[in-house]
């Protein structure tokens, strides 16, 4: 008798909570009517960031019914690096998929990103065809951002693409060596390489609430993106002090020159105090930028864990 002694491949969905109680049974279901059309293993780790509603009693009533779910509970709320993090860093998958419960990522396009995978890619990025969800002003910012980081960093991360994505075993051991604590987790996707794939999809908008990324917090994200893998703003200041110090010695030519030929003028009070405010705010931002480096430095040199488990159910 011939038995099949062939292992399915084990698929791990990995699912950053913050806050998402009213969107987790929908979303669950959803997810797992997905997964049941595949013909592979598969485990769902929800990691709860430190949610201060019933998110964590959400997830323990699912996983009453729901026998694949894993639940990961960090003591406070870190930030969805960190809990993304910590869900690689606990998957056991041949491949892993990152996706949020908000439903603006379709659980459905979970089944092209594996076919995709199937054809031999160890990255298949999910695709936002449109940003139709998102105000005008975000989107003008979003690819304000992708335009500028791609423009002065090495690492090329592709516009309108977010952690929703299937990696395989391969990616995840290799983002797993990375070291730093102060995470950006689609340069680290970048960073790490391997032979890429995109599968284009329609996003969605929000089922209940609101996100918890606000205008301010985008702002600070999109820094730590670019100061993370470009040193291209602390350069650029080099080129600055360059081109003030000739002006200003063109400047000190003039003002030489002037005082030969037609004598001393009066001080100008108005032209001095521009002067001397322009520079003081160009000195004020180099060492705004400096600080934002010198801060990371010292945040990594402290070298605390990105992040700390509660309880694993």
């Amino acid at each position: 008798m011939w038995i099949n002694h062939l292992k399915k491949n084990l698929l791990s969905i990995v699912c950053p909570c913050y806050n998402e109680e009213k969107n987790l049974e929908y979303f669950s279901k959803e997810l797992f009517d997905t997964l049941q059309e595949l013909d592979l293993e598969y485990e769902v780790i929800f990691v709860n960031d430190g949610s201060n509603d019933a998110t964590l009693e959400k997830l323990k009533e699912l996983k009453s019914i729901y026998s694949h779910i894993k639940i990961i509970s960090l003591s406070r709320n870190f930030g969805k690096e960190a809990a993304l993090s910590a869900g690689i860093d606990k998957a056991k998958g041949d491949v892993l998929v990152p996706i949020d419960a908000d439903m603006q990522h379709p659980p459905h396009v979970i089944k092209d990103l594996y076919e995709e995978w199937q054809k031999g890619y160890d990255v298949v990025l999910a695709k936002r065809k449109a940003r139709t969800t998102e105000s005008f002003l975000k989107k003008v910012n979003a690819y304000g951002f992708y335009k500028l980081h791609n423009m002065i960093s090495n690492i090329k991360i592709p516009q309108n693409v977010g952690d929703f994505r299937l990696i395989s075993r391969k990616v995840v051991e290799a983002v797993k060596k990375l070291p730093e604590n102060q995470r950006f987790m689609k340069g680290v996707f970048a960073w790490v390489g391997f032979k890429t794939s995109i599968v284009e999809y329609e996003v969605n908008s929000r089922a209940y609430g609101k996100s918890s990324f606000s205008g301010w917090k985008l702002w600070n994200f999109a820094l730590e993106g670019i100061c993370s893998f470009s040193t291209v703003p602390l350069r650029i200041w080099l080129y600055i002090g360059v081109v003030l110090s000739f002006s200003s010695f063109l400047y000190m030519n003039y003002i030489i020159i002037q005082t030969l030929v037609f004598g001393v003028d009066a001080p100008g009070y108005a032209s001095l105090m521009s002067v001397v405010l322009f520079l003081g705010g160009i000195q004020l931002i180099g060492i705004g930028v400096l600080g934002e480096y010198i801060g990371r430095i010292y945040m990594e040199s402290k070298k605390r864990p990105i992040y700390i488990i509660d309880e694993e159910l």
